[in-house]
């Protein structure tokens, strides 16, 4: 079955870095373009980047662009987000996405908070 699994959120202060990484499986992962979202408390669930099959395509939310970069290792099967020059409104739960055969999936989440 299709599982996302995310991991390498914690505490950052403002202006640092973090990566995340999104291990998937169960499903052909180079033949699908994945996503990364967040939600941060009280707040709807948003798009923060999209990457394509081969990673030739990315986009990024206005909030991100410039700090974000959305990559992937079709080898290793994973997404990573590299994530700089944090502020504290980056805080929230950060998820990946995919959609396979019409179905969306999404991982258990991590989460990614900024401050000092």
């Amino acid at each position: 079955q299709v599982q996302l699994v995310e991991s390498g959120g914690g505490l950052v202060q403002p202006g640092g870095s973090s990566r995340l990484s999104c291990a998937a499986s169960g499903f052909t992962f180079r033949l699908y373009g994945m996503k990364w979202y967040r939600q941060a408390p009280g707040k709807e669930r948003e798009l923060v980047a999209d990457i394509s099959t081969v990673g030739s395509r990315t986009n990024y939310a206005d909030s991100v662009k410039g700090r974000f970069t959305i990559s992937r290792d079709n080898v290793k099967n994973l997404v990573y987000l590299q994530m700089n020059s944090l502020k504290p409104e980056d805080t929230a739960v950060y998820y990946c996405n995919v959609i396979v055969k019409g179905t969306l999936y999404w991982g258990q989440g991590t989460q990614v908070t900024v401050s000092s």
